[in-house]
This record gives C-alpha cells, structure tokens and sequence, in this order.
C-alpha cells in the first residue's frame, strides 16, 4: 500500500472515529514528512508567450516548468484561465506558490496561468460568462482552452501528454466551461465554487438582483484598451461603513447612472435584460455538459454566498448527463475559495467554528489524490479511478465528514414541515379546526428587512451565511415558525424546496425563505469563535433564498400577482447537509425582502424593476397561509437515522 492510500485510509479512520465518538473532526491525518519547501524560482523556470487562437487573437500566458522536467522525467500540465490576472508579469516574476496548493507544487506539474480574451495582457474582447457555441465555427472558452492545450502539446517540452485543469469561482467557471468538445489530453478538471448559471447564482438568485454585489460591477463591466498589468477600472467609493444606508440612499436602481453609465457594458447587460431572456440563457453552462469523458472533481462550500448553485448543479448535470464518466463532489463547511486557505488552521465560517485542519486534509488527500492519480499514475480504462468517494459531504451540525455513494443520499426521505398557526413547525399538516388559516405582514420599500445586524458594506458578503438570525426574528415584517425542541438528531441531507400559499395587496413581492438552527439556551461558547459571540440561543442560518415573485410561473415571462388572490409559489433553497441536534430547535423565516443582500422589489408590477420610479414603491400587506387547503410547508430531504451498533 502506497503512502497516498495511507493517508487516505487515516482520514478515513479520522472520520469513523469521530462518529463513533459523536465528536467534531478537528484535525487531518499525519501525512509524511516534507522537507523544507523549495523556492518557486529555484525548482521551476517561468516563461510568458502569446498564443494564438483560431480567430488570431493571442493570449496571454504564463509558464512554471520544472527545471528537471525532460522526456526522461515528464510532468504532467495543470492549466487555470482566470479574468483576474496571471501576474506577477515578467520572466524574472515568480508567484510564492503554483498550482492549486504546496503539496500540488511539491508533487510536480507543468503549471500554467492564463489571462482569458480580453483581460489585462490578452487581446480580444471580454463577455461575461461567454456563451459555448458547439462546433468550431465561432470561438468560445472551450475552443479557446481547445486551443492552449494543443500549443502547449506543440511547444512546451518536458510533459507527459496529459493535461488538468482548475480553478476557484470565475476561474471555476472557464474550467467547466472547457468541458464540452474538450481535448482529447484534457483528461482531469475541478471546477471549484464554480458559477453555472448567471440568473440563479452570483448577480441573480432566482431573478432577484444581488444587489450587494454593486460596487464590484467594475469589475467586469469596462473594456480595456490594450495590454494592461493592472485594473483599468475604478471601484466607487461609497463614502460610508453603513451598507443598508448607502443603498437605501441610493434609492431605485435607475439611480445607479450617476455611478455607471452607458460604458459599463455588464451594467446595461444586467438593466436591459430583467428577465431570463436569451441573452441570459446562452450563458448557462449547464446545457452543454453533456458527452464528457473528462474525470470531474467539483468544489464547493455549503456556506459559500457567491456560487453554491453553480458547483451543486454542475456536479448533479455531469452525474446525470454522464453516467460513465468519473465524476465527484466535494462540499466542506467552506465560505468562497476556503479549501485552498487556511491550511491546517481553524475553519471558522461567519462567527461558527467548524474545526481544524479541514483545509489541509482536503488538498493532501483529496485534491491532490484526484491529480495524481489521473494525472500522473495513468487512466487505464480498466481502473476504477482514484480511491475516492462520489460524494465527501460535511454535515455542518455534527461537524464532521461522511462519505457517500452518490449525492443526495440514496436513502433520504422526503418529509414534510408544515407551518401551523401559532407559528408552529411540524410534521402535522394544518388541522381543520385550527383557528387562523395565514399570517400576515406588512412590508415597506423604506425599511426593508436586514440581511445583517451589523453595520457593514463590502463588495462580495459573506458571513451573513451563518449569521445570528435573531436581529430578524425580533421584526414584525418576518414570520417565524418554531419546531418543538428535539428530542433526538435530525439530519438534513439534500434539496429542499419550500412550497408557499401566499396572497398580496400589492401586485408584486418577492419572497425569502430561511433554514435556521436555533440553539438551547445553555449552549456553551466554542473553541476558536470569535471573541464575544454569544451561542445561547444563537439562531444560525443554515441556508436562506429568495425569488422573485413575478417568477413564480416562469423566469421568461413574468407575471404580476392578483391583489388578495391565494397564490402558489414553489421556492428552492438548495442543497443542505446539517444535523439539527437533541435540544435544539428547527426555525424558519419567511419574510419579503433581505436589504441590501438584494434589490428592493416595488410590490407594484412594472416591466423592469431596472427602471422604477420611486413612486412605484409601495407598503403592501402579505399572507402566508397555513389551512388545510393551503398547507404551506417545507419539504426537507430526511436522512434516517444509522442503526445502533450492539
């Protein structure tokens, strides 16, 4: 047995142990003794070209090749596309680390960094998330990769012939989107937090506009004129610490012309196209991802507020589009891009401890596993790929790891929580005897519901994701139903979707459904939380999403409500792997806006909330109702509890 399957197999131990145990995973497996690291620039040589692609565009890119690689000795390649700079620039520059992480660096690879079509050293125009048009008659990001791979199989020595690729959030993206008519060397990716879709994650959650994401249009929103070494773009300066204040100031989004005008051609994108029209629909990856033989390894974070649709839908479309093909997931405790810091460090997502050594024991044993064996050790039809499991899950409330054969859980159950009249949570669906049938709310455009307590602006939020929800449960504008205290663990393993009977007096409204684990009174404070977090009665979101009303039927044609009409809407929250545990109590919000996580939706139809006047905002009274003719409910994927041992 090889070291890499022994510590595979003492990670595994690591896992058994702490469920037996009931305990947290806290540290990873012993793993061979390294010596000191190497220099970058001491064990590979940098070289920096302009290669060309089918339409005569050249991009720019950068390569790290082992002083020692020869045909004697050959590495494999590893490729990353990024929209946000290859730098260091200059032959003489070398990055501190290269490749995925030091054990990937130590390892050996041909390691290669490229700015995509358009940005900063690459010539070309930039297209956000660049639609994939099959065939070769028009470029795109795989013909582009399509490309690099084969003039890097021409003229770079020293390789093996096999190619890999990876990449974290839009460098995620790009390494899916080389997935369709891949190259034939082009035999392992990992698309980590990847986004699939622009309408349902990222700048949009089920059409609502992430609004928080604001001040980083910027970002993706200038052509650049010529080769540059830095941004060419100005962020706005918001002048204040106070988020909710900023954009409530801001007032409706037609206001944002005094910040980005008629040049930030992703602005326009995202106010001429309020619906999910074509533009946004050629953008999606998700149709493409069909007839692969690339071996896939998708990354996420289950607390990842930018992109947890994108690698939960990518994994789940290549699983069911691709059958024969090698395909994994691996969700951790993560925020966005988490697995590849923090090492052997504290996992501490928001203001909850996960553990220790969560990072480090992912790169070592599963990262670097994935690479190598593909890589390096060979892709004999006949193996049954490396010693991994379809699915490395982290159950968010015991705190530790599972494995699985696939993803969700062969054995969940589809349970229903149905929301009673005393707000209620329960198995129990409503009684006909029960004595009010909804409850209602007022919501007001002039004081949206917070996504926070604290007073913050940043451009890409993410601790909300695990927040103290208890700052919301205290306002009038949020429903909140409350299970019994548990007598036993409950443990949530897969989709969930919230299925909602509403009405309004308005004719529009967007709807927001939260997951929150809310903590006995006595729960003690835990190892490495921040300094002065309170954990009794803490309410920890577990997941929340929103949808905009006007979607309800359809994405492409919106539709307003019928004021007071009982309307259906189905609301899905995504995937959670979380164990509610004995003692603690199952809580959901529901409430109509989450100020300044996204836009403020009028409550009065109109075509493009893009352009509304602020007089089309409106307070409107909402009902959620909870009758026997209208249940509404949670619809939770139970995973039944393991046998006892004797």
């Amino acid at each position: 047995m090889n070291m890499h399957r022994i510590a595979l197999l003492r990670l595994r131990l690591l896992v058994l142990s702490s469920v037996l145990a009931g305990l947290p995973v806290v540290a990873t497996a012993q793993q061979a003794v390294v010596a000191e690291p190497i220099p970058v620039e001491e064990r590979y040589e940098k070289s920096e070209h302009l290669i060309p692609m089918r339409d005569g565009v050249h991009l720019f890119t950068a390569i790290y090749r082992p002083r020692d690689a020869s045909a004697e000795n050959p590495y494999p390649i590893l490729l990353s596309r990024t929209p946000y700079s290859c730098s260091p620039y200059g032959e003489d520059e070398y990055r501190p680390l290269v490749g995925p992480s030091r054990t990937m660096m130590e390892d050996g690879y041909i390691v290669v960094y490229q700015d995509v079509r358009g940005r900063f050293r690459s010539e070309g125009s930039y297209d956000n998330m660049r639609p994939h048009v099959p065939g070769d008659a028009e470029i795109d990001e795989s013909s582009d990769t399509y490309d690099t791979i084969e003039w890097l199989l021409d003229n770079v020595t020293g390789h093996n012939g096999r190619v890999g690729m990876w990449g974290i959030s839009y460098p995620g993206f790009y390494t899916a989107a080389a997935l369709p008519e891949a190259h034939p060397a082009l035999v392992a990716a990992s698309p980590q937090a990847p986004i699939a879709d622009f309408f349902f994650d990222d700048f949009h959650h089920n059409g609502a506009y992430t609004l928080a994401y604001f001040l980083i249009t910027p970002v993706f929103g200038y052509q650049k004129d010529g080769p540059q070494e830095s941004r060419w773009f100005d962020i706005v300066d918001p002048g204040t610490r106070d988020g909710y204040k900023f954009y409530l100031e801001l007032g409706p989004l037609k206001n944002a012309s005094r910040y980005y005008g008629p040049d930030n051609f992703f602005w326009r994108e995202l106010v001429e196209h309020p619906n999910y029209d074509e533009f946004w629909q050629r953008r999606a990856i998700l149709p493409h991802l069909k007839g692969l033989s690339t071996a896939v390894m998708t990354v996420g974070g289950w607390f990842d507020a930018e992109d947890l649709y994108g690698p939960l839908s990518i994994y789940q479309t290549i699983e069911r589009e691709n059958p024969e093909t090698f395909n994994m997931m691996v969700m951790g405790p993560w925020g966005h891009g988490d697995w590849a810091r923090n090492g052997d460090g504290p996992q501490v997502t928001g203001k909850i401890p996960f553990g220790e050594g969560l990072s480090s024991a992912y790169q070592d044993d599963v990262e670097a596993r994935f690479f190598r064996h593909f890589l390096k050790e060979g892709n004999d039809p006949a193996d049954p790929g490396p010693d991994l499991p379809e699915a490395l899950t982290f159950d968010t409330g015991r705190k530790r790891w599972e494995e699985f054969e696939q993803w969700p859980p062969a054995n969940v159950e589809t349970v229903q929580l149905y929301f009673g009249n005393d707000r209620t949570l329960s198995a129990n669906s409503p009684d006909a005897e029960d004595r009010q049938p909804f409850s209602e709310f007022i919501s007001d455009p002039s004081t949206p519901v917070p996504d926070s307590g604290e007073i913050q602006i940043v451009m890409t939020p993410r601790a909300y994701m695990t927040d103290d929800q208890r700052f919301a449960s205290r306002r009038p504008d949020v429903l909140s139903f409350r299970s019994q205290v548990l007598e036993s663990d409950v443990t949530l393993a897969g989709p969930m979707i919230a299925r909602l009977f509403v009405s309004t007096t308005g004719t529009d409204a967007d709807w927001v459904v939260k997951l929150i684990d809310e903590y006995p009174g006595d729960h003690p404070t835990e190892e490495h939380a921040p300094e002065g977090v309170e954990f009794g009665d803490y309410e920890q979101l577990v997941r929340g999403e929103i949808i905009r009303g006007r979607f309800r039927n359809s994405f492409e044609s919106p539709e307003p409500f019928v004021p007071g009409e009982v309307t259906p809407i189905d609301l899905p929250l995504q995937d959670v792997f979380h164990t509610f545990k004995k003692g603690h109590r199952i809580l959901v919000h529901v409430q109509s806006s989450w100020f300044p996580l996204f836009d403020r939706n009028p409550q009065t139809f109109v075509p493009n909330i893009f352009e509304a006047d602020e007089d089309d905002f409106t307070r409107q009274t909402h009902r959620v109702y909870h009758s026997p003719e209208f249940p509404s409910h949670l619809e939770i994927s139970l995973l039944p509890k393991a046998p006892e041992a004797d």
